[in-house]
Formats: C-alpha cells, structure tokens, sequence
C-alpha cells in the first residue's frame, strides 16, 4: 500500500534535507575555517527551536490530497536523478586534500575581512567527518548493508545498468539511503563505485572495491 500524498510529501522532504546534509558534509563546511579563529565572550542562553521534521509533517497535512499527483512519478524527477559512476574494477586506495577556495570575504561583523576572497585552505584542518560515505549501485546495496556501519551514510550511484528509487530502497531495507549528487561526485573526484570514503587525518582516503558479479568482494 502507497503513503498518503501528506505523508510522502514529508518523506520526500525528510530526505531532501537528508541529501543537502550529504553535500554539506562532503564539501566540508566553509564556515569551519572562521570557527578556529572565534571565541565565546559573555553570557549565552540555549536557542529553543521547533522540531525540524514536525514542522514539515504539520506543513505536510495541510496540503490537498492530490498534492502529489502534480509532480507525476518520482521516477521522473530531476531531484531523484542519482549521478553516474562506473563499475568499479579494481581495488585501488587514494587519498584527496579537499581544498576549498572561497568564493566571497568572510568578514566580521565590524566589516573587517577576516579571510578574503579566493583564499584557499583544507577544511579538515578544522572540522572532521565523522562518519563514512559508502557509495554503491543499486546492485550492490546488499555488500553495502553489511559493509556500513550504523553511522555510515549509503549514497546510491546511477550506472551499471541499475537505477533505483532510494525512498522505497530506503523504506524496504529500514535505513536511510540517499542520492548520490552531481556536486558531491565533483568534489570528492569519484569515478567508480562501490567506494568508501573516510578521513583519515587531514586528508580523505579513497578506497574502491571491486566486486564479484554476485555482490561479495573480489579476490
């Protein structure tokens, strides 16, 4: 049985912001370089916020039964369109600096410029990726279900002769699964999949695996 237009509407939005979280975290923060260079003077107080995922269902349900009918089937939607990566076929490790030039000054709020434009840095030199992106074809989600830990995030790539609907995958298997974005295959210079990235240090460490056509690693 399909969800309610209202109910898929908040899933979808759960899982658009679940997909710019991605893309936040793989072009890893431009705000964490002013963070080393500030402190906390005075007094602070907790900032009460409402819940996130609330908001969107309580905004969800108050839309038109056939809400979701207009966009006709997720299939078509370019939000949906994972980007393309070729199978992978061999075992290879690599590391990338994600260097980051900005694109704007980074002032203080008294107009002073505290890093100016095309200023280029490491990110990770201030912030770390806590978790692992784990990168596959639809074909592969079963390695990767065993392969991910609970904190790992799961990005599916087109290519490969798969495609696949990641809010159903998602729903079917019980875990979040997401997109893998234009701009994240970009920045982290993927080519293959399945890949896992991590950090290590100051740096992200590629690791590209190839699999057997029955979804185990290759020897």
């Amino acid at each position: 049985m399909s969800a309610d237009p209202p109910i898929l509407s908040a899933r979808i939005a759960w899982f658009q912001a679940g997909t710019v979280a991605i893309l936040l975290i793989a072009s890893i923060f431009v705000a964490g370089a002013a963070h080393g260079e500030t402190s906390t003077i005075g007094r602070t107080w907790p900032i009460a916020e409402p819940d996130a995922l609330a908001e969107i269902e309580a905004k969800a349900a108050t839309l038109p039964m056939d809400f979701g009918a207009k966009f006709g089937p997720r299939s078509r939607w370019s939000a949906m369109k994972s980007a393309s990566l070729a199978p992978a076929t061999a075992a290879r490790v690599r590391t990338l600096v994600p260097f980051y030039t900005l694109d704007m000054d980074v002032t203080l709020p008294d107009g002073r410029v505290l890093y100016p434009k095309g200023f280029t840095f490491n990110p990770l030199t201030y912030v770390s990726l806590p978790q692992r992106l784990v990168i596959v074809h639809a074909r592969e989600l079963g390695w990767a279900l065993k392969t991910a830990a609970p904190t790992d995030w799961i990005l599916l790539a087109a290519g490969g002769g798969t495609s696949a609907d990641p809010i159903a995958l998602g729903e079917k298997v019980g875990r979040p699964l997401f997109i893998l974005e234009e701009r994240v295959k970009d920045r982290l210079g993927l080519t293959v999949a399945p890949v896992i990235v991590r950090q290590v240090g100051q740096k992200l460490e590629l690791t590209e695996v190839r699999l057997a056509q029955t979804g185990s690693a290759a020897r």
